[in-house]
């Protein structure tokens, strides 16, 4: 294996690659990058039996080969490089990698034992790349973190024709968002149970290229893989994931069809009224929310600890209420919405509140654009 190839590009893929390599591998092969030389360019991989990785880039290569190297090495030692052309060579059990006056010499690893990376599944439709990268920002905002409950770490894509659902949800919070799309066959009803943090990861490095290609094989609950492939520098960037397997939650019931008090306030004023209100609150304790005769009310601490208070105007419709919620999770919510102004619908204190960004009231009643989030966020005291 001999070949030459532009610095930036390398270590861009490399880096990408790598990313996803697991810190403690169960077997020493799955902490290498595979890097496959051919007259048709490079193919650079990482693969753990769960998530694999894959760019292709141009380079010219004077022979062809397969070598397995330190794949988090190999990504710091392609940072640091000169902005100079890169030449590899395999020297017996070794890589040599060159690039101006700098040179180094790495261990390879057996490349026979490395596993075989999944097929990418037949296409099932593309995306926009920038509009699908936003939209699965706002969906994981809720997904689950406790590896107890693997279910919820999982972000539930459906596939309805035009329209890709996201949603996620923590038991405490619940965040739903749509985006259209361009199916390859029209009539397609599918779903899956994506990991969150492969999904977003694979979502915001996808970005490149002006849309991603999604390819979905499900053949029963937690079986089957997705694919996600978009254009990158020099080449493209292909990513497949195992399925969670168990029942994703019917939460979709969770939103009520109507509400009692409705709520507009200017997005950033309340972002940073909760932030300094929370300041004197206490670990997992509420802030409150007073919305009366045109004003928001927060209040946090209590007793003989430290207290703020913070009035901020709001248009409400609807009677007055008083409820309270965990502010990192309200702050989650209310940082991912795109306008300017955000709209709280309740229909008791006792119940979640749905936030969402307050839309054209041009387009009537019922209306939805390519840009529908809705974020469901229980009341502090009802998380016991």
């Amino acid at each position: 294996m001999k070949f030459r190839v532009d610095r930036d590009v390398l270590a861009d893929a490399v880096a990408w690659a790598a990313r996803s390599l697991p810190v403690r591998p169960s077997v020493p092969v799955l902490a290498g990058l595979l890097i496959e030389a051919s007259h048709e360019g490079l193919v650079l991989s990482t693969f753990d039996y769960e998530t694999s990785a894959r760019a292709t880039l141009q380079a010219e290569v004077a022979d062809e080969g397969r070598a397995l190297v330190s794949g988090r090495l190999l990504a710091d030692i392609c940072r640091s490089l000169p902005a100079k052309p890169v030449e590899m060579v395999i020297d017996g059990a070794r890589v040599s990698l060159t690039c101006g006056s700098a040179r180094f010499s790495l261990q390879t690893m057996p490349v026979e034992d490395y596993p075989t990376l999944p097929e990418m599944p037949a296409a099932t439709g593309t995306v926009p790349s920038e509009a699908f990268a936003h939209a699965v920002s706002q969906a994981v905002t809720a997904a689950g973190r406790d590896d107890m409950l693997p279910v919820l770490t999982g972000v539930r894509l459906e596939i309805d024709g035009s329209t890709i659902s996201l949603l996620a949800t923590d038991r405490f919070r619940l965040s739903h968002r749509e985006l259209g799309w361009d199916p390859r066959t029209p009539d397609d009803t599918l779903a899956a149970l994506v990991p969150a943090k492969v999904l977003g990861d694979t979502a915001k490095s996808l970005t490149s290229g002006s849309e991603v290609t999604i390819a979905l094989s499900t053949s029963g609950t937690g079986e089957g893989i997705i694919g996600f492939e978009g254009a990158a520098s020099g080449g493209t960037r292909r990513t497949t994931t195992r399925l969670l397997d168990g029942e994703f939650p019917k939460v979709r019931s969770l939103f009520p069809s109507e509400h009692l008090t409705v709520a507009r306030v200017d997005k950033q004023a309340l972002i940073e009224s909760v932030r300094r209100v929370s300041l004197v609150a206490e670990r997992n304790t509420a802030v409150q929310l007073a919305f009366s005769d045109g004003v928001l009310t927060l209040d946090a601490g209590s007793g003989d600890e430290a207290q703020a208070s913070e009035s901020i105007e709001a248009q409400i419709d609807g009677e007055a209420i008083t409820t309270g919620f965990n502010p990192q999770f309200l702050l989650d919510g209310l940082t991912v919405i795109d306008e300017d102004i955000v709209e709280l619908a309740f229909t008791q204190s006792s119940k979640p509140v749905v936030i969402s960004g307050a839309g054209d009231d041009t387009k009537g009643e019922g209306s939805k654009d390519d840009t529908s989030f809705r974020y469901l966020l229980m009341p502090r005291r009802l998380l016991s």
